[in-house]
C-alpha cells in the first residue's frame, strides 16, 4: 500500500502555476510565485537548524507570511505546532513545554510577550538572511504528523491534538466531495489561521487549487461588501460572525455567486438558520472538531431547507453513530456521538488516559451529545460538559439559547449551569441586547416555549459574551457574570 503522496504545493504549483493562490488586501500571489517563496523561506527556516521532525511553534495572525512558514515547515518535514494568539504567556508556555517544542516563530508584536517563554524564540522578521540549501520534501508521508493543535479545554487542561497529512487530505477530500468544486470558487478566510477552521482553508486551496482571500480579521462590513461582490464562492463561520453580518446588511442579501456558508461551532440557532433561509443565504450547518480536522458531518445542499437545524449526515468516507449506555441509540434518543474516518486525529500527544477514554473499537467519542432522526440526519445537542442535570432532569443550554435569540432584542446568549442547593443546577442565562429588556419580558418569553424547568432561574445582560479564539462561546467562563 503507497501511504505517500506528492508535496502539495509542489504539485499545485506544476499542475497550475499561474492560477490565483493568495489575495491578502491589494496584493495577490499565483501558486507558482507562491512557491517560490515558500521555497526561499524554507531556506531560511534550515538555517535556524529547523528540519525534519523539528516541532515548530508558531505564534502569528492571519499574514501571508504565516501562510510561507506554515508551507516553508511543510517543505522541509517539520512539525507545525499553532499557538492561539489569544491565550496569556503562561498558556503558551504549558504548551510549548507539553510539546517539547524546538524553537517558537513569532510576529514582533509578541516581543514582550515571549521573553520568558521556556523555549527558544525567533521573530519572523529576523529569520537568517543567508540561507542553506534545504532538503525539500519531495512526498508527504499520509501517517507523519502534519500539525498539532491544542483543544480549547472545556475540560482540565488543553491537549495536542495530533494531525496527519492523511487526516488533512481526507478531510479536503470528503468537503468537496459535498459541496463540489467550480472554477471561479474562491474561498473567504476571516477565521483564524490557528484554528483548524483557518488551516483547513489554507491546505484546500492548495489541493483544489483555488484561491484564498485572506483577511487579518473578521470585519463584518467588510465580509458584506465581499459576498455581495459576486467574487466569493466559500466562506467559513461560525453563528456569531454570521449574527453580526446579517446586522449589518440590514435589508439587503449577497450576490448569487455566493453558494456556500460552512456554518460550524456547535449547533446554529433556528432563528438565525430562518432568517439566511427567508435571504437566500446559502447556509450549510456543520459538525466537526480540531480531533476531526475539520468537519465530518455537514448538511447536503438538497436538504438544507427540509432539515433546517440538523448537522447533516456524515461525509464520505465517514461513520457515525449515537450510544448510550453501551449501546446504539433508537431514532431521536439522545446519546454521545461516535465518529470514525480517516480524518479522525491518531491521538493526542502525551496523553495515554485520554487517549483510552477517547477511542474504542477505532470509533472516537467526541463528548458532544446527540441524536439520529429517523432518516439518519444528526442533531448536535450540546457539549456533554456544558450539560446542565437540574433535579435529574436534562437540560441543554443551546435549547434555551436557541429560544432567547428569538427575541428581537436578543443579539448573542449564552447559558451555564450555577449551583443550587435544591436541584443541584440550574440554568442561568446571559445575553447581549439592542435595548432594554425587563427580566419578566424574557421569563414570559421562555415560559411560552420551555418546560419551566428549562426556563433560566436568572437572566444578566453583559457587554460581550467570552469566546475563544475561533470565535465560539465559552460557557464556563459566563459564571463570572453571575456574582
Amino acid at each position: 500500500m503507497n501511504n505517500t503522496m506528492p508535496n502539495w504545493l509542489i504539485k499545485r504549483a506544476d499542475l497550475t502555476p499561474r492560477r490565483t493562490a493568495l489575495i491578502f488586501g491589494d496584493k495577490s500571489w499565483s501558486f507558482e510565485e507562491m512557491l517560490i517563496i515558500v521555497k526561499e523561506t524554507a531556506g531560511k527556516l534550515a538555517a535556524l537548524s529547523i528540519g525534519e521532525r523539528s516541532r515548530v511553534a508558531i505564534l502569528m495572525g492571519n499574514r501571508p507570511e504565516t501562510i510561507f512558514i506554515i508551507h516553508g515547515l511543510q517543505q522541509i518535514g517539520a512539525e507545525t505546532v499553532f499557538l492561539n494568539t489569544r491565550l496569556a504567556p503562561d498558556e503558551w508556555a504549558f504548551q510549548l513545554t507539553d510539546c517539547q517544542a524546538d524553537i517558537l516563530l513569532y510576529e514582533n508584536r509578541f516581543e514582550q510577550s515571549v521573553s520568558q517563554l521556556p523555549v527558544k524564540t525567533v521573530c519572523i522578521d529576523d529569520l537568517p538572511e543567508e540561507r542553506i540549501e534545504a532538503k525539500i520534501q519531495e512526498v508527504f508521508g499520509l501517517e507523519d504528523v502534519c500539525s498539532i493543535m491544542y483543544t480549547s479545554g472545556t475540560t482540565g487542561k488543553p491537549k495536542g491534538v495530533l494531525q496527519t497529512y492523511g487526516n488533512h487530505w481526507w478531510s479536503a477530500t470528503s468537503s468537496a466531495l459535498n459541496i463540489g468544486l467550480q472554477e471561479d470558487d474562491m474561498w473567504l478566510c476571516t477565521v483564524p489561521l490557528y484554528h483548524i477552521s483557518g488551516f483547513s482553508i489554507l491546505l484546500r486551496s492548495v489541493i483544489y487549487g483555488i484561491p484564498v482571500l485572506l483577511m487579518e480579521k473578521f470585519d463584518e462590513r467588510s465580509v458584506n461588501d465581499l459576498l455581495s461582490s459576486g467574487k466569493v464562492t466559500i466562506m467559513s463561520a461560525v453563528s456569531s460572525m454570521l449574527i453580526r453580518m446579517l446586522s449589518e446588511l440590514g435589508d439587503g442579501t449577497y450576490h448569487p455567486n455566493f453558494r456556500c456558508m460552512l456554518l460550524g461551532g456547535g449547533p446554529a440557532p433556528r432563528p438565525l438558520l430562518e432568517t439566511c433561509k427567508r435571504k437566500n443565504i446559502p447556509v450549510y450547518q456543520t459538525y466537526g472538531m480540531t480531533e476531526t480536522v475539520s468537519q465530518i458531518v455537514t448538511l447536503s445542499p438538497e436538504d438544507s431547507l427540509d432539515k433546517l437545524g440538523s448537522a447533516g449526515k456524515p461525509l464520505f468516507p465517514f461513520q457515525l453513530k449515537i450510544m448510550a449506555d453501551g449501546r446504539e441509540t433508537n431514532p431521536l434518543e439522545a446519546g454521545e456521538i461516535f465518529v470514525k474516518g480517516p480524518n479522525i486525529t491518531p491521538g493526542y500527544l502525551n496523553r495515554e488516559d485520554a487517549n483510552r477514554d477517547s477511542f474504542h473499537d477505532g470509533w472516537f467519542a467526541t463528548g458532544d451529545i446527540g441524536y439520529l432522526d429517523e432518516e439518519g440526519y444528526v442533531f448536535v445537542l450540546d457539549r456533554r460538559s456544558d450539560l446542565i442535570i437540574s433535579g435529574g432532569e436534562n437540560i441543554y443550554p443551546a435549547e434555551i439559547e436557541e429560544v432567547l435569540l428569538a427575541h428581537p432584542s436578543v443579539v448573542e446568549a449564552g447559558v451555564t449551569g450555577v449551583e443550587d442547593e435544591k436541584w443541584g443546577k440550574v440554568p442561568y442565562a446571559f445575553f447581549v441586547a439592542c435595548d432594554d429588556i425587563p427580566e419578566e419580558e424574557l421569563i414570559d418569553f421562555c415560559r411560552k416555549k420551555l418546560a419551566s424547568y428549562k426556563v433560566p432561574k436568572k437572566f444578566i445582560r453583559i457587554q460581550e459574551l467570552p469566546k475563544n479564539g475561533a470565535n465560539k462561546l465559552v460557557r464556563r467562563e459566563l459564571i463570572q457574570y453571575a456574582k
